[in-house]
């Protein structure tokens, strides 16, 4: 009896004993997850899952590691995305499809040897996307990697390029000032180029904020900003109007733009020299002279019915070829002669005179100086004159002396 019961013992903790290893078996047939990796090879990224808007580039940097005592010669692909989806493998700046895997559990070779890049669809509606990468060899080494791309419609943590004011206006010849900010809110520091597509003529330069020189470049942290000030320059001579000045800030992934507009209002001024640029002449005692004169639009709004004026001494005439000019375009010149008659009782010396040149929006007055002389004839006779009067004199004393 007491053998019979050590038997029926062991025969129970036997039944027990395989009851409980089937039961453990389960278990972790039930709980375990796949092997993403298997034959000694294995491929990782730091972050598989990155959140994303319609449009936007993203690039995984793939660490690889080997443990099969020899290099691999790896192929790659990807699945899960549809053809909207535009993904490939980068190396060395070129698209590949085989990377070669160097072994060893230290080897630094490996590490971001590849670059896995995806550009979400403009389309993509929001929601989670998931991608399956895999490495495979000619041998049982491979690896999978699956990354999760989550669309989001929110414009929160997109980069941009702003300007506190980006319309602004002033006269010809105005130098415009814009603050603009780079929003830099990916994960990693961006380095953007700096550029304008300006009219002809116009000058724009950048100049990041704390820089003493402008650049062509500015460097923004990740999730952080810089302050670009942006000088607009116009031609000196330029039509009133709206100008746009596009600007943009390209990095490696990602172009930004915005559009600056700047007003040039009207600006009327008008300019009177003699032809030469002087304003200076000769004239001669009561004798007509002519000076040729330019009348000048420097502004740039054409100017109507410009009318010619004189302040001069008194007894003096003065005349123009045209004393009134109906229109003359914005930086155009007209030629005009005016005619200067000094008077006859004009001295010999310096006299001042005015020229002014008016219409309803703007007026100059111009002053001149006319050098005058008297004329020769008159010199040579009064010297005659006193020539004769001190030959009399002489004569008288050299007859009336002795007595």
């Amino acid at each position: 009896m007491m053998n019979t019961r050590k038997h029926s013992f062991g025969v129970h903790t036997l039944a027990l004993s395989a009851c409980v290893g089937a039961f453990t078996l389960l278990g972790a047939a039930s709980f375990a997850t796949p092997a993403l990796a298997a034959g000694g090879l294995e491929m990782s990224t730091d972050y598989t899952g990155i959140t994303a808007k319609p449009g936007d580039t993203l690039n995984f940097s793939l660490d690889f590691t080997n443990q099969t005592g020899s290099g691999l010669n790896t192929s790659l692909s990807a699945t899960g995305l549809d053809d909207s989806w535009k993904g490939y493998f980068e190396g060395n700046n070129k698209e590949v499809s085989n990377v070669f895997v160097k072994s060893g559990t230290d080897s630094s070779d490996n590490d971001g040897l590849v670059t896995y890049t995806v550009t979400v669809p403009d389309d993509a509606q929001k929601g989670s996307y998931n991608v399956l990468l895999h490495a495979g060899s000619s041998t049982e080494a491979s690896s999978d990697l699956q990354l999760t791309i989550n669309v989001s419609d929110e414009t929160t943590g997109t980069n941009q390029l702003t300007t506190t004011y980006p319309e602004q206006q002033g006269a010809s010849g105005t130098t415009f000032t814009f603050n603009s900010t780079v929003q830099n809110n990916s994960s990693s520091a961006q380095t953007y180029s700096l550029a304008a597509d300006a009219p002809t003529g116009w000058t724009v330069s950048f100049k990041p904020s704390g820089a003493s020189n402008a650049a062509s470049s500015v460097d923004v942290d990740a999730h952080g900003s810089q302050t670009v000030t942006v000088t607009v320059t116009p031609p000196d001579k330029i039509d009133a109007g709206d100008y746009e000045i596009p600007i943009t800030a390209t990095s490696s992934a990602q172009s930004l733009s915005q559009t600056l507009k700047v007003t040039i209002t009207g600006t009327y001024k008008i300019d009177v020299a003699t032809n030469d640029g002087t304003l200076s002449f000769n004239a001669n005692v009561n004798k007509k002279q002519s000076v040729p004169l330019t009348i000048t639009n420097s502004g740039n709004i054409d100017l109507n019915n410009i009318n010619l004026t004189t302040t001069a001494p008194s007894g003096w005439n003065v005349e123009f070829s045209e004393s009134s000019i109906d229109s003359l375009p914005a930086g155009q010149t007209k030629d005009v002669v005016m005619y200067v008659t000094p008077s006859k009782d004009a001295m010999s010396g310096d006299y001042a005179m005015t020229v002014t040149a008016q219409n309803e929006d703007t007026s100059i007055d111009q002053s001149f100086r006319v050098t005058v002389k008297t004329s020769t004839l008159w010199g040579v006779v009064g010297i005659l004159i006193i020539a004769a009067v001190i030959c009399g004199l002489g004569e008288v004393f050299h007859k009336y002396g002795r007595h």
